[in-house]
């Protein structure tokens, strides 16, 4: 695992997204992941197309029972797109201040990259935008952002992942 972009603090706005949520537990978490190109294929019926990357996107996180997830892309403000009720929905992520490192590892290596840069801000003395509820940790803004394409770059330990989590205002 190597650090490309040091942990540090961006200012964001808000961004509309389109995705898939599910409530899975952590061993099903790539069953959602499988869901990116869905949401890609659902996108290009529409006639657009993504506006950066895919995203994951924890809403509440459990690591010992049920976490609400979304995977998705995001899409520029002016797309036209008609939801018909089905899996895919639009959502928006908040503007605000984030926590932000960006890495070159497995996605099985994310986890002590999340523990990383949870030090560095803890370090900094800064404070999460999450809360505690009965079925986790909830947060506005935890994403990972994934910039490399797995067709494009089957060598899992090349991936270049953006963690992103929105700090407390």
């Amino acid at each position: 695992m190597s650090i490309l972009i040091p942990p540090h603090i961006e200012i964001r706005d808000e961004i509309r997204t389109v995705g898939i949520t599910r409530s899975v537990t952590m061993d099903q978490i790539a069953e959602v992941a499988d869901s990116i190109p869905g949401v890609e294929g659902w996108l290009a019926e529409q006639g657009a197309a993504p506006a950066g990357p895919p995203f994951f996107r924890y809403h509440v996180l459990d690591m010992a029972g049920q976490s609400l997830v979304e995977a998705g892309f995001p899409v520029p403000a002016d797309t036209q797109l008609a939801t018909d009720g089905g899996e895919v929905a639009l959502g928006t992520i908040p503007a605000g201040r984030y926590a932000v490192v960006v890495h070159r590892c497995r996605p099985d290596e994310l986890y002590q990259a999340t523990a990383d840069l949870l030090t560095w801000a803890e370090g900094e003395g800064l404070a999460w935008d999450a809360w505690e509820t009965p079925e986790g940790h909830a947060w506005r803004g935890r994403l990972e952002n994934y910039f490399t394409d797995p067709e494009e770059e089957p060598d899992l330990s090349r991936w270049e992942t953006e963690l992103a989590f929105r700090l407390a205002d």
